[in-house]
């Protein structure tokens, strides 16, 4: 661990004793999950709903989270768990079923999506125990407590991060949740809020990163670089050492954010990665913007942020402080609206409403504090949703999955993923299990309007999305097999990701037609 965590967490601690020699007890209201309403990149991709217009459960303890995953009909099911308590080793359990892949001493949420896990009553602490996101998509996380979550050491979990995601992860949102450790590696900890392997389309606000030696990773390594459109903002990062973040490759924006106490490094973009950096309030840190350790050179955008008291290294190979004057080397587009608070209000509005059990207040945009109604934001627009014909016709034109390749994210045994694209009915491709995706893909980018989901005889296809494989967007979503149209797009990879279904999917043929 770097001396300088270790050094300030003697401050904190002193701190939260006052506060409770005091008496000073912040209360929680019942909150609904998505109160304030997803933000940012979070927002695109066909949205972050969570488990909205789902059942909605109590859990107070990790057991009865796994539970609550996998008594669902099917792993996509919607499902809202209001979690209150503590939760740790002790009480976390694997627990088995068709719609969940958990495992004990961790939270986790593996090959499933729309679920909600929201802190209520006096809060949700995970103590030592991290939350897994891994091949999941569209999962709101708000109010809870995630600390001292270990790699090393005893107990372990999750890697030492206290929220991680990998493997082809996309649309989550982080909300008003505290992250924190009580050290660096030397103590046994890792990142607090880390992305790797193809995860996209994430949004982490009004949360606290406090206390430890890593903030979080966009990307395990100088070329692993699948990862992006992340927004962080209102955000507090508290006596760390680095990393707040470390993007590799992809795009980040990065507003109304209050660092204070950057120990080495704070937003380190690298591998070609784009971070748009607006109104943020930095202050008694180090080299808060650049590209460090690494001859990589990443890119940004910078407007209206407040440097106070921040120190400068000198540039050399591997290291190229943005400072001590930030000037923009990139312009970087977004594609959603948002509101802009000023940076010199930007500690004040994020100390008044960051972190689990702050009442799930938001900045109404105009340095003001406010507290949302309890009713769930309408959530963006879903994609279009086909209807598909139970027998369709054959569409017109040529079947261009006849010359192109297939892969897919498991096959069951006996199966390939070229039998989607031989032109027999008589062959079949199945996942491993009762969700999965399979690929078409070609050399060169083809535009591509509609496909042909063809099923063997046996197979039942529940809910689906077809998605752009080179970029995760959802093109449209719907159920069952048969023609599905959608807006021409000119790609190089389409993916037809299969979410539910009563039995064992057979998919006979995938083609596609211009």
């Amino acid at each position: 661990m770097r001396k300088a965590v270790a050094l300030r967490l003697s401050a904190a601690v002193a701190t939260a004793a006052l506060a409770a020699a005091t008496g000073v007890i912040v209360t929680m209201p019942s909150a609904s999950a998505a109160t304030g309403g997803v933000t940012g990149y979070a927002t695109q991709n066909g949205g972050t709903t969570g488990g909205a217009g789902g059942q909605v459960v109590k859990a107070t303890t990790g057991t009865e989270i796994h539970q609550a995953l996998c008594g669902r009909a099917s792993s996509s099911t919607p499902i809202t768990i209001q979690v209150e308590g503590t939760i740790n080793h002790a009480n976390t359990a694997k627990v088995s079923g068709d719609s969940c892949n958990t495992a004990a001493g961790v939270i986790e949420l593996k090959q499933i999506s729309n679920v909600t896990l929201v802190g209520v009553g006096s809060g949700a602490v995970f103590d030592q125990l991290g939350i897994h996101i891994r091949e999941s998509s569209n999962i709101i996380i708000q109010n809870v407590t995630v600390k001292n979550v270990k790699k090393s050491g005893s107990p372990t979990s999750n890697g030492g991060d206290a929220i991680g995601m990998e493997s082809d992860v996309r649309n989550i949102w982080v909300d008003h949740s505290t992250l924190e450790a009580s050290g660096g590696e030397a103590e046994g900890f890792d990142g607090l809020f880390d992305m790797k392997d193809n995860t996209q389309y994430v949004t982490l606000s009004y949360s606290i990163l406090r206390n430890s030696g890593r903030g979080g990773l966009i990307g395990s390594s100088e070329t692993e670089l699948s990862n992006g459109f992340v927004t962080f903002h209102h955000n507090l990062y508290q006596n760390l050492d680095s990393r707040t973040p470390l993007l590799r490759g992809g795009i980040a924006h990065i507003y109304n954010n209050y660092y204070v106490n950057l120990n080495e490094s704070g937003i380190n973009s690298r591998a070609g990665a784009k971070a748009k950096v607006d109104n943020n309030y930095f202050k008694d840190s180090k080299d808060v913007l650049g590209t460090f350790y690494t001859d990589a050179a990443g890119y940004w955008q910078v407007s209206g942020n407040t440097f106070d008291n921040v120190t400068w290294s000198a540039h050399a190979s591997d290291n190229n402080p943005a400072g001590p004057n930030p000037t923009s080397n990139t312009s970087v587009s977004i594609p959603y609206s948002y509101s802009l608070d000023a940076a010199s209000c930007v500690p004040n509005i994020v100390n008044q409403t960051a972190g689990a059990n702050k009442g799930l207040q938001v900045s109404d945009g105009n340095c003001t504090a406010t507290t949302p109604t309890t009713t769930p934001t309408t959530p963006a627009p879903s994609p279009t949703t086909a209807t598909p014909t139970t027998n369709p016709t054959q569409p017109s034109g040529t079947n261009l999955s006849l010359s192109a390749g297939a892969d897919g994210s498991s096959k069951a045994s006996g199966t390939s993923y070229g039998n989607v694209k031989d032109g027999s009915l008589s062959t079949y491709w199945s996942p491993s299990g009762s969700t999965g995706s399979v690929s078409i893909k070609w050399d060169a980018a083809t535009a591509v309007s509609s496909i042909n989901i063809r099923e063997a005889s046996g197979s039942s296809i529940g809910s689906w999305r077809v998605l752009n494989g080179d970029t995760g967007a959802v093109l449209t979503s719907g159920s069952g097999a048969g023609t599905i149209s959608f807006t021409k797009t000119s790609l190089r990879k389409v993916t037809f990701e299969i979410t539910s279904s009563s039995g064992t999917p057979k998919v006979a043929e995938f083609e596609t037609y211009a």
